[in-house]
């Protein structure tokens, strides 16, 4: 095996070393797990279902684990249930300021069973600001460490409980206005003693760290950005420790201390997946599919300044290679066995080596009439998983040759990145969190 193959394989392992914690958002995983036979491949409402229970309310914050628990965030109107309001291209971008109170709530579930553990209600009010049709005020996945549990929601607040669901500080945030009345969604990261939050808005940008134990505020710098929904990764590299941000304008990298370590320009016009590294990669991407540039950066570790490629070119010293216009709008790509996967959010798939950009092969259509795709996709076992918004999942062979080997349905709205954890996948859909497991005939 080629030792970059090898580098690609330990760094997947070693990710998820904790097989029963998806601690955030992506979970430092490049979307891919180790190889487990007892790992579902083939499911639907009933099959390989070890449980399915409703959760109330409105949120695509998708779930975490911590050994026993799974969290997620939700906002519960007081008028009742609210129906699905389609995706992103189902007519219309921004609802009106609600006139009635919502509820945010973090929820602990069994995961064995998949009861209610306990639910905390952080906030009770009327929302400050719009939302995008396709957002929720509840889309920000929580983090934990093991000991408490960090609910964040951008334009409301940030609430630190305890793992029986206390709440041990909060802080309140002013109501931002975001592009179009889009609305927040950027995740937390908690790495160490400090909690990071990315805040890009329309009026004032910034990255924050907070003290995990306090919620004192450590540190915060200001950022020259439009609204970005993307979330903040702790790259840990062999050179130092840093904290990547994808904008709109720019991928910046800062220290731990918030000094601006470097940047890139030439990012689309709006960006949402967040960056991951694998071995000694970082991969970062940006494709609003109105713009003409959409890239995917690889970027190698101790660079400084503005690494931005010349034009006409697509490397540097520290730039392994870049694709300008092989971004993705919506889903963040994965990383399985040294190829790089990329989801666009109308149904295509494209495959790149990892370490050298070339392309595997390029778009193809994953079926006529699978609609759109929101979630991140996954991948273990010799195959790429993509759930798209009507709640079907597309099992794709992973390798040099495109191939759809099945669908697994749900059918139900799904816009959350499932969690793996345990040998179970751990799926948010509009109204249940389901967990899908092996199980017997």
């Amino acid at each position: 095996m080629p030792l970059s193959r090898r580098l690609f394989l330990t760094a997947l392992a070693a990710s998820t070393a904790q097989a029963g914690r998806w601690t955030h958002f992506r979970s430092n995983s490049p979307g891919a797990v180790p190889d487990n036979p007892r790992l579902p491949e083939i499911w639907s409402t009933t099959k390989n279902v070890a449980w399915k229970t409703p959760i109330p309310g409105k949120g695509w914050s998708s779930p975490i684990v911590w050994d026993d628990q799974i969290f997620l965030n939700t906002a519960i109107s007081s008028t009742g249930d609210e129906q699905p309001p389609g995706g992103f291209y189902a007519g219309g971008e921004s609802l009106p300021i609600p006139t009635y109170e919502y509820t945010w709530s973090v929820y602990s579930i069994d995961f064995a069973t998949g009861k209610t553990r306990w639910e905390t209600a952080i906030h009770r009010g009327v929302p400050k600001v719009p939302r995008h049709r396709k957002n929720t005020y509840a889309s920000e996945t929580p983090a934990t460490d093991g000991e408490r549990i960090y609910a964040h929601i951008g334009d409301l607040g940030t609430y630190c409980l305890d793992m029986n669901g206390k709440i041990l500080w909060s802080k309140l945030w002013p109501g931002v206005e975001t592009r179009y009345g889009y609305g927040t969604a950027s995740s937390p990261i908690v790495h160490e003693g400090r909690l990071y939050i990315q805040n890009d808005n329309e009026q004032q940008s910034y990255l924050l760290a907070l003290d995990k134990l306090t919620g004192k505020e450590i540190w915060r710098v200001d950022r020259d950005e439009p609204t970005t929904w993307a979330t903040p990764y702790v790259w840990r590299n062999q050179k130092r420790t840093e904290i990547v941000t994808s904008g709109r304008n720019k991928v910046r990298s800062y220290d731990l201390d918030g000094k601006l370590l470097w940047e890139i320009r030439g990012m689309s016009g709006i960006s949402l997946p967040t960056p991951f590294s694998v071995g000694e990669l970082l991969y970062v991407t940006s494709g609003f599919h109105v713009t003409p540039t959409r890239p995917v950066y690889a970027v190698r570790p101790g660079a400084s300044g503005d690494i931005t490629p010349a034009a006409g070119t697509t490397s540097n010293e520290y730039l392994a290679w870049s694709l300008p216009q092989g971004g993705p709008y919506h889903p963040t790509p994965v990383l399985y066995d040294g190829r790089l996967y990329i989801l666009f959010d109308r149904g295509f798939f494209t495959c790149h080596d990892a370490v050298t950009g070339e392309e595997v092969y390029g778009k193809r259509r994953i079926e006529t009439g699978s609609g759109n795709f929101t979630s991140s996709p996954w991948a273990y076992n010799g195959k790429i998983f993509c759930l798209s918004e009507s709640g079907d999942t597309y099992v794709i062979k992973a390798g040099p040759d495109f191939k759809v080997l099945g669908k697994n349905s749900l059918n139900e709205m799904c816009m959350a990145t499932p969690a793996l954890a345990d040998s179970s996948l751990i799926i948010r859909t509009y109204g249940h969190l389901y967990r899908v497991a092996q199980t017997k005939a």
